[in-house]
């Protein structure tokens, strides 16, 4: 399941029902995104987060596609939230199951790479001073470029198994 949301959601109630959706599996891994309080030196008053519809979801429905081809998944759940947060919301959720851990942790790992780095998504971060757009830092896209180094499909299974 995938969803953009303008309203909030409990991260609770979100792995409550993505538990019940991964019965069988042996490792459930799941991601909380929260909005920060502070960024630098100013304190965070809210984030404004637009997505372009239907770019967005299809760009997500790819990268979870793509996840399923690269790890053994037997349930995968993305909420992500659009619209105006305030500090402490959550922004996004992503959950994985598997067999297996290392799947499940790698697979969470992927997505929330794609979220950060290529989702179609704006982000304005605003505080007393004013607001800014946030882009990925060189970091996150560092983090990314990992998975397009190349491994066959039997190596990557034969370490999932």
């Amino acid at each position: 399941m995938i969803k953009l949301s303008p309203t909030s959601f409990s991260p609770a109630e979100a792995l409550a029902a993505f538990e019940k959706d991964a019965r069988g599996a042996g490792a459930i891994v799941s991601f909380t995104g929260l909005v920060r309080d502070r960024a630098g030196d100013a304190d965070v008053e809210g984030l404004h987060l637009q997505a372009y519809s239907p770019m967005t979801e299809n760009g997500i429905e790819k990268a979870a596609a793509d996840a399923r081809k690269r790890w053994p998944l037997t349930a995968l759940r993305i909420i992500h939230r659009t619209g105006d947060m305030g500090p402490f919301e959550p922004i996004v959720f992503v959950a994985t199951a598997s067999a297996h851990r290392r799947a499940a942790f790698e697979a969470a790992d992927f997505l929330m790479d794609y979220l950060k780095t290529e989702a179609v998504f704006w982000k304005k971060e605003l505080t007393k001073a004013g607001s800014r757009w946030i882009e990925p830092r060189a970091e996150d896209y560092i983090d990314s470029a990992r998975w397009t180094q190349t491994d066959t499909e039997t190596d990557r299974h034969a370490r999932h198994k």
